[in-house]
């Protein structure tokens, strides 16, 4: 590898490799949702908490402060909305010359395996990764299910995740489930768990963190679980204690405001 992919991948996981990530980027395809209507806004109080940011060029180019020293994880897929017939007709819509000039640490793309557009989105993917060699650029893969949220067991994201790490992605975003020690053993690159849907409540979030943790994961990639909450800021505090510093549950807990 490398020495500039392996300086993007140390800067995206510090800390032994562990990594706290904020997304932001779900206005690509659900427009302006709940607390992400002024993304400047929502990011400003989180920002000093998380390690790097996953978001659009727009939002890039609009809503962060330039001067901020802050690596991010720039989407480059698009072309779908969840108004569409097909959540998984995803294609490359940002350059990997677009990536350099804005200086991102890695790129990510979303793959949907099984569906209609499996070739289309795996084929973008190896396409980004023989960019990315090329240019030291890191590739995250995104084992996307679109609206089937059925799909997230331990056999289809491990064939998700392998399926990835196969075709060169250098880390991959994934989904926990049950038996997830299955899911990291069988992906020879690092895991990091998205958040997903909002959950019930926060200690639902601060358990899935700490399960994604001890089953293998590298970390967590958040979105609507932390600025969504009542209390973000203590959220992703919370979030981080657990990621970085090996806290349980009960312990992060405390850094949530008492409603």
């Amino acid at each position: 590898m490398d020495w500039g992919m392996k300086n993007r991948l140390s800067r995206l996981m510090p800390n032994g490799g562990k990594a706290v990530w904020l997304a932001i980027d779900h206005g690509y395809f659900l427009g302006p949702i709940s607390k992400l209507e002024d993304p400047a806004k929502t990011i400003k109080p989180l920002i000093q908490y998380t390690d790097a940011l996953m978001l659009t060029r727009g939002v890039l180019r609009n809503c962060i402060d330039a001067a901020i020293d802050m690596p991010f994880l720039l989407r480059v897929s698009g072309g779908n909305s969840i108004a569409g017939p097909a959540l998984s007709n995803e294609t490359i819509h940002t350059s990997m010359e677009e990536a350099l000039r804005l200086n991102a640490s890695a790129v990510a793309f979303s793959i949907y395996v099984g569906t209609e557009h499996e070739n289309q989105t795996l084929s973008c993917l190896g396409r980004l990764v023989n960019e990315g060699q090329r240019f030291g650029m890191p590739v995250l893969a995104v084992t996307a299910v679109g609206k089937e949220l059925e799909k997230r067991d331990a056999r289809y994201l491990s064939l998700c995740c392998r399926i990835a790490a196969e075709l060169g992605a250098q880390a991959v975003k994934t989904y926990y489930c049950d038996d997830f020690e299955k899911v990291v053993n069988s992906c020879p690159v690092p895991i990091v768990v998205a958040g997903g849907p909002k959950l019930a409540t926060p200690m639902d979030a601060l358990h899935l963190a700490q399960k994604s943790m001890h089953a293998g994961a590298r970390g967590v990639d958040m979105g609507r679980n932390i600025w969504q909450s009542d209390d973000a800021v203590g959220m992703i505090r919370a979030i981080r204690s657990i990621v970085h510093d090996g806290s349980s549950v009960k312990e992060a807990a405390k850094l949530l405001k008492k409603g």
